[in-house]
């Protein structure tokens, strides 16, 4: 099994994750997700977690004392633990797939402005982004993340579903079509009718390339 612990504000976001093949991975004890709220480690009795930056500036910012003590109230020192967070790398299929390696992973959501610089120093091991834009907070970023990872990881999806979707072979995946054989004028391909799996399969792997020219060409380079 593998587990996903989330250190976050706002646990109740993570309740969106109980549905469909998540739900089933689940269910069938292949995955867990364990929230954390950092409020509850907030020393003092508005259970505030955040304060104004030194220096000035807009927003607030986390405080490193209750996100380390929801940290340690886990006792993985030695599990990984990512923050989300825009500065970090753009995670991708790769990232994913190493991940899913893991028995044990951290997730930490930021909120306002972030978190104090000295919890990253001191617990964080990987920062990861979901690419070049700004989220209001790291929970939609974690839940991403969850994801991505949760249907890599053993029983959770079957094999042959993973086997030629987008970036599991460095491109994108084919056209994909299904019941009526016409849809407003517009036909099945015949090659996808005709039974003859090595044609079917060679039709696919050159609309796969096509797709990924004309979408991503950085992928073939």
């Amino acid at each position: 099994m593998m587990k996903f612990h989330v250190l976050t504000l706002f646990p109740e976001v993570f309740e969106s994750l109980n549905h469909s093949m998540i739900k089933r991975g689940i269910e069938a004890g292949h995955i867990a997700i364990n929230p954390v709220n950092i409020r509850d480690f907030a020393q003092n009795n508005r259970r505030q977690t955040d304060g104004y930056p030194y220096g000035g500036g807009a927003g607030m910012i986390i405080s490193p004392e209750p996100i380390y003590l929801a940290y340690k109230s886990l006792d993985l020192s030695h599990s990984r633990l990512v923050y989300l967070t825009p500065t970090g790398r753009v995670f991708n299929q790769d990232m994913a797939a190493e991940l899913a390696q893991e028995a044990d992973l951290i997730l930490l959501c930021g909120h306002y402005e972030g978190v104090d610089q000295r919890i990253i120093d001191e617990i964080v091991t990987d920062e990861i982004s979901l690419g070049d834009f700004v989220l209001t907070g790291g929970e939609i970023a974690a839940i991403a993340v969850i994801d991505a990872v949760a249907r890599l990881v053993p029983g959770v999806l079957k094999p042959e579903s993973l086997a030629q979707e987008s970036f599991s072979q460095g491109i994108l995946e084919y056209p994909q079509y299904t019941r009526p054989p016409e849809f407003l004028g517009r036909k099945v391909p015949e090659v996808l009718l005709s039974g003859h799996h090595g044609e079917i399969e060679k039709w696919r792997r050159e609309q796969a390339l096509e797709a990924t020219r004309r979408k991503r060409p950085d992928l073939l380079r």
